[in-house]
């Protein structure tokens, strides 16, 4: 599988598409396209990766990616077996920017919006108060005319550009990265995001990249800004902070769940990456 530009839906030049999906995974592959993104999660659960960015999302998660920004959002991996009844319903808004007008947002009194989307090359996500606040514009979007679609994706752009509810998700422009060797990089996050509860060596995800240790690793950390164990241990962390907040587990479990073999290390981690040990964490949600 490739990083690949993809064209809205198949349908080229249409400024607005916007669909309704109820299957798992949303995107097969890391990948990017022309257009901005607005995704919001109603049901489901999983791990996202926005440019260098890797977070877990949860029901009401509600993201903003800007043109060319490489992403992948993944499903936890149990809704991918076959007698699986977990419910999975996803909004995508896929817009760009001159879909109400060429130059538009160029207007003084579009100043905030023209904002929002400047910052949304490196991915902004939203708060649960705002997500909350939109939840019935993004679940009926879909069901509108070409018209009202236009005129409720503006007013939606205009209460996001308001708020402060929201956080800056990728700490590097990543779109001066997709090159032509960039298709290595999907199968590395499905792996890791399919076996991170393993003992993943560097030796093993550099053979899923058909790569030498020393030119993986080169390539890992000039593809995603960071090194191949600090991204890993990001992904078992996002998993474990979901285990801490959704099942009555000690620690101790949790800790082995997602693939550590050392509860002293794993409290290390957990505090570098979300700031408060797991006990912390636990007790604060």
């Amino acid at each position: 599988m490739k990083l690949v530009l993809k064209n809205t839906e198949g349908v080229i030049n249409q400024r607005i598409n916007i669909t309704k999906k109820e299957i798992p995974c949303l995107d097969s592959s890391w990948h990017y396209h022309a257009q901005y993104e607005l995704l919001y999660i109603s049901q489901s659960s999983g791990i996202r990766f926005v440019g260098d960015s890797v977070s877990q999302f949860y029901p009401g998660d509600l993201v903003l990616v800007g043109p060319y920004l490489p992403h992948l959002w993944r499903n936890d991996v149990s809704y991918y077996s076959e007698d699986d009844t977990n419910k999975v319903k996803t909004i995508i808004l896929k817009f760009t920017k001159d879909f109400i007008g060429e130059g538009t947002f160029k207007n003084p009194e579009f100043a905030e919006i023209d904002h929002l989307l400047e910052e949304a090359k490196f991915g902004v996500c939203f708060g649960k108060d705002t997500s909350a606040s939109l939840h019935l514009d993004l679940l009926t979007i879909p069901d509108l005319s070409p018209a009202k679609q236009s005129i409720k994706l503006l007013d939606i752009l205009c209460s996001l550009s308001q708020t402060d509810d929201k956080t800056v998700l990728s700490t590097s422009d990543m779109r001066q990265y997709t090159t032509e060797h960039s298709d290595r990089l999907d199968s590395v996050l499905k792996y890791i995001s399919d076996n991170y509860a393993n003992n993943i060596m560097l030796e093993d995800i550099a053979n899923v990249a058909c790569m030498t240790t020393n030119s993986f690793c080169r390539f890992f950390k000039k593809m995603t800004n960071k090194s191949f164990t600090q991204f890993l241990n990001e992904v078992r962390i996002r998993n474990a902070s979901r285990l801490l907040v959704q099942d009555d587990l000690p620690v101790s479990d949790v800790c082995y769940m997602v693939g550590y073999n050392s509860i002293t290390n794993f409290n290390k981690q957990f505090k570098q990456i979300m700031g408060v040990t797991p006990k912390n964490y636990r007790y604060s949600i």
